[in-house]
This record gives C-alpha cells, structure tokens and sequence, in this order.
C-alpha cells in the first residue's frame, strides 16, 4: 500500500486521528499529523468513561479494540458498579459495566497512550489549514477534536450546545464505582456524575443541554450545589484540585462522512452521543474505519451506518429525557433497581439504546401532541 503514492493528512493527535495513524501504519501508510496544540492530550486532565450498554453490539470495548484492530489501551479501571439517584429512589447495578480512563495533559490518558504506539511523525503547534493541506496531499482526515471546521464546510448538522463543568477533588473512593445523579432540582434536563481516578482523586462533573429557550442558569452555583450533594452521600468533606469547564460544545452529526477523499472522524462526524454526552469509543472507530477506507478495503460509508444510527437513536433519548421530570427519573431508577433493570442493563444480548429509543418515540409524539 506504501507505493500507491498515497499522501495521508490527519488533522488532529486526539483519539480518532491517532488511532487512523495507527491502523494505517498496519498497512504501511505513514501519515502525517498535524496537531495545534504544543503535545497530544495537552488539555485539562479528566475522568471519562467507557459505559457497555452505550457501545452494543460490543461489550468489551478495550478488549474488541485490541483483538480487531490491535489498538491497546489502558484503563485506570473497570466499572464494576453503577449507582443511581434521582430525587427519592437510589439502585446499584453492579456487573461489567465498562471501564474508567484518563483525557488529558497525563501520560495515562487515552491521547497520550496512543501517541506512543505511533510511528509517524507528528507536527506540533500546527498552523496549517485544511485548504493547504488538501493541495499537498491525496487524502485529509478532518479529527480535529470539535465540529468547527466541518460547520465551517456545511457538512455539520447541529443540534444543541452542551456545557461540561466539573471538579478533580481528593477524598476517599472506591475506584470501581461510578455514580450518577439524574435530579431536575440539582442539573435541569442535565446530569451529574462521579468518576474516580483514583482511590484518592476523582471527578464531580455537571453535564448539561443548552438551547435558546432555556433560561439563563448560574452554572457554577449548580456545579457547588451539586458538590454539596456529593460530599453528603459520601459523608465526605472533598478538597478542590482544580476546576475545569467546556462551554457550548456543539453536539450534532456530518452531513456526509466523506466528501471526496476528505473524511470526517471524532467529533467532526458526530462521534459525542447526544443521550449523555460520551463518544469515545464511537470516535476512535471512526478513526480506524477512515483508515481501512483510505487503504482500499472497506467503505467509509458503510461502516459508519451502524455508528449515524446509534447517534440518531441517542437523540431521541435526549428528547424524551428532556421531557421528564423527577417522578419519571423516580421511576426510571427503581426500574434499574428491580432484577428485570439489572439483566436489562448488563445483558450483552440487547442494544438497550436501540430498544429505548424504539419505545421512546411514540411518547414524545404524544407529549408534543399534548403540548
């Protein structure tokens, strides 16, 4: 493949160009990256997730990573419970749920996990554009971490901003448990979380919607209040590390996956799922799936169907979520509380998203209906 003059451009060292790099350089392409920032990961460090039921048919994702694509990571952990709170009810499932990792400025986050499994050079402190880059080389992998330039192209469907504003705190942890909070009291139409990083360290984010309609909210004062929640469920009194904060984060889908020999990939193509906010699996399949198109032996297209699908299946999620209040999210976690939840929830037999998106969408017909 290396002789056919093939010229790889990636814009971007975050999960999806990485992760083309890495599976081009299996068929003897050496891309060129170009990165803006001064290393990979040079960002806020931050505990993410990579949550099962939101990645079916797969239920392993680090383990099917590896053995298909052979890209190898290494979570901080794996999750084996999930606690839930609404308002008035609490249910733990516990099973394997997913795993636990790092973003960021660390050397264990994801970006810089696979930074080191590349061989290709990376250019830092970039300042090349797309338009340069497609005159000198055959192919452009647009993975430059936000939808900026594929709105700048009309190939960007947006469909609501998000802000993410979170604490990295030091206290006590179990590093296997993850909780999340769904209240309208604490986080309107949003939702709360705890990540552990550590059995000593962990994050305490607020993640919410925003559209024009809503009203202006102090934002911070939730991230407080929620802190507050916290540290009283924990019986914890927390010590704030740092602080950080994304605003108005466009969450929506491309147009078209590849427009020429460009390919959108991360969150270019859409790769953040609107129901709760996390794409880091979706994003790195993008990247390998750009890969094996530019190297002949499959179709981009194709392959991301399924991954257009689960985005447009999220949304309704998001829509129906939108709509409830707290009786509903009362409802929801005794739900998942109950033996039925449970299997519902770990089976790796359903594609629960699928199935709810499925039941959700003669309801919020209805609710429009009524409204």
């Amino acid at each position: 493949m290396g002789g056919l003059n093939i010229k790889v451009a990636i814009m971007g060292a975050g999960l999806s160009g990485l992760a083309c790099a890495i599976t081009l350089e299996k068929y003897g392409i050496y891309p060129t990256i170009f990165e803006k920032r001064s290393r990979a990961g040079d960002r806020f460090v931050n505990a993410e997730i990579f949550l099962s039921i939101l990645n079916k048919p797969v239920y392993d994702a680090i383990a099917f990573l590896g053995d298909q694509y052979g890209i190898y990571l290494q979570p901080t952990s794996h999750i084996h419970s999930l606690v839930l709170y609404s308002e008035r009810q609490k249910a733990e499932i516990q099973g394997h749920l997913g795993f636990c990792n790092l973003r960021g400025r660390d050397k264990k986050s994801f970006e810089n996990q696979l930074s080191r499994q590349v061989k290709s050079q990376i250019i830092y402190n970039s300042k090349y554009t797309y338009e340069q880059l497609a005159q000198d080389f055959t192919h452009v992998v647009m993975a430059t971490g936000d939808a900026d330039y594929a709105v700048k192209m009309e190939n960007f469907r947006t469909d609501y901003a998000s802000t993410l504003n979170g604490y990295n705190v030091s206290g006590d942890f179990n590093r296997y448990t993850i909780r999340v909070w769904m209240n309208n009291r604490i986080i309107p139409d949003g939702y709360g979380y705890l990540v552990p990083v550590s059995e000593k360290e962990a994050n305490i984010v607020i993640w919410y919607p925003k559209y024009p309609r809503q009203p202006d909210l102090n934002y911070q004062a939730l991230l407080e209040n929620f802190l507050q929640t916290v540290s009283a469920e924990l019986q914890q009194n927390f010590t704030i590390l740092e602080h950080f904060e994304i605003n108005d984060y466009q969450i929506g889908i491309c147009q078209n996956p590849r427009i020429g020999n460009t390919y959108f990939t991360g969150n270019c193509f859409g790769s953040i799922t609107p129901y709760l906010g996390f794409g880091q699996f979706v994003a790195i399949l993008t990247g390998i799936y750009a890969a094996l198109d530019i190297c002949g032996t499959h179709q981009y297209s194709n392959l991301t169907k399924p991954l257009r699908q689960n985005y447009e299946n999220s949304l309704v999620l998001r829509k129906a979520w939108e709509r409830f209040d707290n009786r509903q999210f009362d409802r929801m976690v005794n739900f998942f509380g109950s033996p039925l939840g449970n299997k519902l929830f770990t089976s790796g037999h359903f594609d629960v998203v699928k199935l709810a998106s499925y039941l959700a969408r003669p309801w919020i017909r209805k609710r429009k209906t009524i409204l």
